[in-house]
């Protein structure tokens, strides 16, 4: 039974996390999350950044003390290849949306410090060009929708950072 409730607890915290928001001013960051890693490996982070100010603002770094460097970068396929393109910036329009998910934008963790198992959490700070500096908590779990976010997870898996 204590086994049973710990489990339980655990899948909980997880989903709470999952479902965090972030806020300073007009920006939003939702859902931060990202998947099981080892230490010394690359993790990567997801998140949806939302600009609800009335004027553009721009991502132009994300750092953690959990990697020993971090950048963001964006998946593009073209012609059926998977490409891979390191990012200085991601502009982030009025009332506009930006996704960072699996095979899309994402921002990689490269060289994690310790390994990240499921229900823990990774710290980090998003800069903005505004000078806006938020802090998030990246959830280490499946992603906020289960089996979709975590098969396109598994691709990125096989591509060499």
């Amino acid at each position: 039974m204590r086994i049973l409730i710990l489990g339980l607890a655990a899948v909980l915290s997880v989903t709470a996390a999952q479902a965090a928001t972030y806020r300073l001013g007009g920006l939003e960051v939702g859902q931060p999350w990202s998947r099981p890693s080892a230490a010394g490996a690359n993790g990567a982070g997801y998140m949806t950044v939302t600009n609800r100010g009335g004027t553009p603002d721009t991502l132009v770094a994300v750092e953690s003390p959990s990697a020993r460097k971090v950048e963001m970068h964006r998946t593009t396929t073209d012609g059926g290849v998977m490409k891979m393109q390191r990012l200085d910036s991601v502009l982030l329009p009025p009332g506009k949306a930006i996704t960072f998910a699996p095979a899309g934008y994402h921002v990689m963790l490269i060289g994690l410090t310790k390994a990240q198992k499921t229900g823990d959490a990774v710290p980090a700070t998003l800069v903005f060009k505004s000078g806006a500096r938020l802090k998030v908590e990246f959830a280490v779990g499946a992603g906020p929708t289960g089996g979709a976010a975590a098969t396109g997870a598994k691709a990125m898996e096989h591509m060499n950072h």
